[in-house]
């Protein structure tokens, strides 16, 4: 048990350092070696976990879609409003996002390890064709195509926020762009009782992680 306990945190270590890399330097730009000095690790344990940069990228890419920051909703447009929300709050804060996000949009390097935009597209999918299934979502709504059209409104708007403030306002433009899609494609009934608050990512993070405290002693007692 404290062998596997110490290879996750090992792992761990080395997506972080590698996201750390990839943010910065991108992933042309970035080297095993910066990646082992800034992980604190030996090479034979990096490569252990990853056997070169590209399943690195990978690793990093992999690790955006997690459920840390978000929990679940017996409305499902509301699990799906938080999702954007969370990540609109942390992606300053979190060197992982913030490397996907660069690697997502690496034209050339994409061929090599791919990209997290499918698979938020295919969690967009789900949880809208679960709304609509519990009448939350109009008839006429295609869930896939819904995700694929956030998707790109969401990297206009992260891109657009970015320059314009350096993320600083990132939670008021997604709250903006939910206001603007969801009377598109929600029930009045539904709609009227979603959350979009700016401040909602914060909110539900802390919630995320107050229910994961309680989870934790849960197991303990």
């Amino acid at each position: 048990m404290a062998q596997q306990e110490r290879a996750v945190r090992t792992r761990r270590a080395v997506i972080e350092a590698a996201a750390t890399v990839f943010a910065e330097r991108g992933y042309t730009a970035a080297t095993i070696a910066e990646i082992l000095e800034r992980a604190g690790v030996t090479k034979g344990a990096l490569y252990f976990h990853f056997d070169s940069k590209e399943a690195l990228a990978r690793g990093v890419i992999g690790a955006q879609i997690e459920n840390d920051y978000w929990v679940p909703r017996e409305l499902k447009l509301q699990e799906w409003v938080d999702i954007g929300m969370t990540l609109a709050h942390q992606i300053p804060l979190d060197v992982i996002l913030l490397a996907g996000i660069r690697l997502s949009g690496d034209m050339q390097g994409r061929d090599l390890f791919g990209s997290a935009w499918p698979a938020w597209i295919g969690l967009s999918t789900k949880l809208l064709t679960e709304a609509k299934e519990r009448g939350e979502v109009l008839p006429h709504v295609v869930p896939q195509e819904t995700a694929e059209c956030f998707l790109g409104s969401w990297l206009g708007t992260q891109m657009f926020s970015e320059a314009n403030s350096n993320w600083a306002d990132l939670s008021e433009r997604v709250s903006v762009l939910y206001n603007h899609m969801l009377p598109a494609i929600a029930t009045p009934a539904a709609l009227i009782r979603l959350d979009t608050a700016p401040d909602r990512g914060a909110r539900v993070i802390k919630e995320a992680e107050r229910v994961r405290q309680a989870a934790l002693a849960a197991s303990e007692a």
